[in-house]
């Protein structure tokens, strides 16, 4: 459905010096699937799902493929741009408070997305929000429906997100942070909402967080983004259970379980993320890489597919590892 290929998404820095934020990023979904994108924040999570909804601001300079139902996004008029965001694909943004109007009852919100994709009088378009907002299990849709944004909790303001991305039923939902300043029990809500909906109206689904434990509850699929570039992808259970790239394996040993020594410091990853304007030669996790060799600070290193699906750009992985031909 989604192929995404060698993306890249430039800025112009001081000096007119072009700033890699996003490089070589790769990556599909089909139909009804869903692929976690991982990272840090800073690590080019959100900027690669504005470049697919063809949001990025003016000054960005894109480059490479970015294919939905055999069609280049990048290539096409803002005009047919405008009718495939928000009705074939969709997105829910991080915050739902600063994405929905607070002046704007929510009922109005989900409407106005049905109105901009089809003909429909105010009334029909309101009866759709209506039954959106009753899709994600949103109390008393009817009289929510009348709500400001304001008047709702977190997790309310969320299913209205959810509502008004799906009330058009796109084929492809992409989630950046969904449940971000969510309390876990809401997070739980969310994300078996987003499992609902993707078996009710078969959704591919596009779910970005940093947050391991998130993702592996829902993804099948995942790719791990660092310094703006994809370092691992492959099946979730295999990436969980034998992460190959040292960023991956740093990532799930900090996550916390319950299986967590209570009396020992979580794992970290020593160092920060490297500005875009500052990103070494070589491998951009090298500095704060443990395992790393001379081959590392030369260039970037390549995605090299070592198990079928399962791929790692680290040469020294791939140095130990038998690659097959």
């Amino acid at each position: 459905m989604l192929s995404v290929r060698n993306l890249g998404v430039f800025f112009t820095g001081v000096g007119g010096l072009r700033l890699p934020a996003v490089r070589g990023v790769s990556f599909s979904i089909a139909p009804g699937e869903v692929l976690g994108l991982v990272g840090e924040s800073g690590s080019g999570k959100s900027l690669t799902s504005l470049a697919i909804m063809g949001l990025l601001p003016p000054q960005a300079q894109v480059e490479g493929a970015i294919e939905f139902a055999a069609r280049d996004l990048l290539r096409l008029p803002s005009g047919e741009m405008r009718a495939i965001r928000g009705a074939k694909i969709a997105m829910i943004f991080q915050e739902p408070m600063s994405a929905l109007n607070p002046v704007m009852r929510v009922g109005d919100q989900v409407a106005e997305a049905v109105q901009a994709h089809a003909k429909a009088s105010k009334r029909e378009a309101m009866d759709r929000a209506i039954e959106a907002l009753r899709d994600v299990a949103l109390p008393e849709p009817h009289r929510r429906a009348r709500d400001y944004p304001h008047q709702l909790s977190g997790g309310m303001r969320q299913r209205v997100m959810i509502a008004m991305a799906i009330v058009n039923r796109p084929q492809l939902l992409i989630a950046d942070e969904p449940t971000t300043a969510l309390d876990v029990t809401i997070q739980a809500q969310i994300l078996e909402l987003l499992a609902e909906m993707r078996q009710k109206f078969s959704l591919a689904l596009l779910l970005i967080s940093h947050d391991l434990a998130v993702v592996s509850q829902v993804a099948q699929r995942v790719a791990v983004m660092y310094a703006g570039s994809i370092v691992e992808s492959g099946p979730a259970r295999e990436i969980f259970r034998n992460p190959m790239h040292p960023y991956t394996r740093g990532l799930v040993k900090a996550a916390p379980s319950l299986r967590t020594d209570r009396k020992r410091p979580l794992a970290i990853i020593e160092g920060t993320v490297p500005p875009i304007q500052d990103l070494p030669p070589g491998c951009c996790f090298e500095p704060r890489c443990e395992d790393r060799i001379a081959a590392c600070v030369k260039e970037l290193p390549p995605l090299v597919e070592f198990e079928p699906g399962h791929a790692v750009r680290c040469p020294v992985t791939t140095a130990v590892i038998k690659i097959p031909k």
